[in-house]
């Protein structure tokens, strides 16, 4: 593989003389020329192009081999025969990239996994959000204090200083640096096992790492950063930067779905970003808050199903359900969370189509971030061990709690027996959570 260039002075012009590089090196500079959302504004743009320049040399971080072996896996997943389990912090941070959270963090997912295979028989595809998940993107420009909001540590610092929170492009290069030692830590533990995804929002710093890659049938663009990347729900605007750089990767693609986006609506985010309808190229996650996802989903399903395209059915059931405690922390409530998950198989079970994965923030670590579980977790034990850089994860217990909840949920879905859109259902018992698993605080009803 060879670097592709970027829109940066200093890239101008195509990698290659042949004319298929031209194509693709217009392309992705109409694609990056379009409205960007959540994007830094750097106070020194030669700076930022300097460091662009020596990320664009730097080797990738993910095999081509690697990737295009959970290409396959993901294919399964959305033909029905496998459950992708995706997981991992909020946003990693340079001072918590060390071997013992890293070792945390994938032996969670690997238990997790450990607990759905073995309750139900399905291969689970892991997935870790590690080794590149250093941007976030916020619903502010400035924080309480009045300061620039804290971004990632791609970006900025957390330190609350107008100094620290100046968007810094040298922090690309560390976030770099940081990522192929995370890399390096998954193929010594789970070599083979874990593949590894973030958030694709940062645009300086993913074009940076767009490679070339002639190995196929015509050359294509690949990420050299990640096996798996998504889009998030704030940079998913149809004619927006994002989606139409997602459209020249060859890497397959999350696009997170909130409550606002309508059936016409996902339909076009599937043709754009899935135009050969390959079988889990794309991976739909819906987001949309426990209380809504019974009403709002079902007709997003039906459809997508109905256009012809296997995508891989995902639920986050983090971020829909997220609040501030009474005493000032982002919270979550594990009974939303689980409730959420109840209702995303619940349609999915009504409607014959495969309940493919589940995306959540966990981390390995005895934190105090998510109320409820089995432990009992209340607001007044938030400032115990609130570690979060951004938003509240599960800790262990609850996240094997939560498995064990979704290995019942999957064990559902593998023994009943496959009905298509004709023969769907939607009129079914709410599943609630099995007495003494989890916490029986009341869950709000419609």
């Amino acid at each position: 593989m060879t670097p592709f260039p970027g829109r940066s002075a200093a890239s101008a012009g195509p990698a290659h003389a042949h004319s298929v590089d031209r194509l693709l090196t217009r392309r992705l500079d109409e694609a990056l020329a379009r409205p960007a959302a959540q994007q830094p504004c750097w106070p020194d743009p030669e700076r930022a192009s300097a460091v662009i320049e020596r990320l664009r040399h730097a080797e990738p971080i993910v095999a081509p081999d690697e990737t295009a072996r959970l290409s396959e896996q993901l294919a399964s997943v959305a033909r029905g025969e496998a459950f992708l389990l995706q997981g991992g912090d909020c946003a990693e941070t340079f001072v918590d990239n060390t071997e013992t959270h890293l070792r945390a963090n994938l032996r969670i997912l690997s238990q997790m996994a450990t607990v759905l295979t073995s309750a139900t028989g399905v291969p689970v595809v892991e997935i870790a959000r590690m080794a590149g998940q250093y941007a976030k993107p916020r619903s502010a420009v400035v924080d309480a204090s009045g300061l620039p909001v804290y971004r990632g540590d791609i970006i900025n610092s957390t330190e609350p200083t107008p100094t620290a929170r100046t968007p810094d492009p040298q922090r690309m290069l560390r976030a770099r640096a940081h990522a192929a030692d995370a890399m390096d830590m998954v193929r010594r533990i789970r070599a083979g096992a874990a593949h590894i995804s973030h958030e694709m929002l940062l645009l300086d710093y993913e074009r940076a790492g767009l490679w070339a890659d002639a190995c196929g049938p015509g050359t294509r663009l690949t990420s050299g950063l990640a096996h798996f990347l998504w889009i998030g729900e704030r940079t998913r605007q149809l004619d927006g930067a994002h989606v139409a750089v997602a459209e020249l990767i060859a890497n397959p693609i999350g696009l997170k779905l909130g409550p606002s986006v309508t059936p016409e609506l996902a339909v076009e985010y599937v043709e754009r970003l899935d135009p050969h309808c390959t079988p889990g190229r794309l991976t739909l996650v819906s987001r949309m808050g426990h209380h809504l996802v019974r009403d709002v989903l079902p007709p997003i399903v039906e459809k997508v199903t109905a256009s012809g395209h296997q995508v891989v059915w995902q639920c986050d059931p983090m971020h829909g359900n997220t609040r501030q405690s009474a005493n000032g922390f982002k919270t979550r409530h594990v009974d939303h969370v689980v409730d959420e998950l109840a209702g995303f198989f619940e349609v999915h079970r009504g409607l014959g189509t495969h309940p493919g994965g589940i995306h959540v923030e966990v981390t390995g670590e005895d934190v105090t971030e998510c109320l409820g579980g089995a432990s009992g977790t209340a607001e007044r034990d938030l400032p115990a061990r609130y570690r979060t850089a951004c938003d509240p994860r599960l800790n262990a217990d609850q996240s094997l709690e939560l498995a064990r909840f979704v290995a019942e949920l999957l064990t559902t879905v593998v023994r009943a027996p496959r009905r298509g859109r004709a023969g769907r259902n939607l009129d079914l018992e709410r599943t609630t959570p099995p007495a003494g698993r989890l916490s029986q605080v009341p869950v709000a009803r419609r």
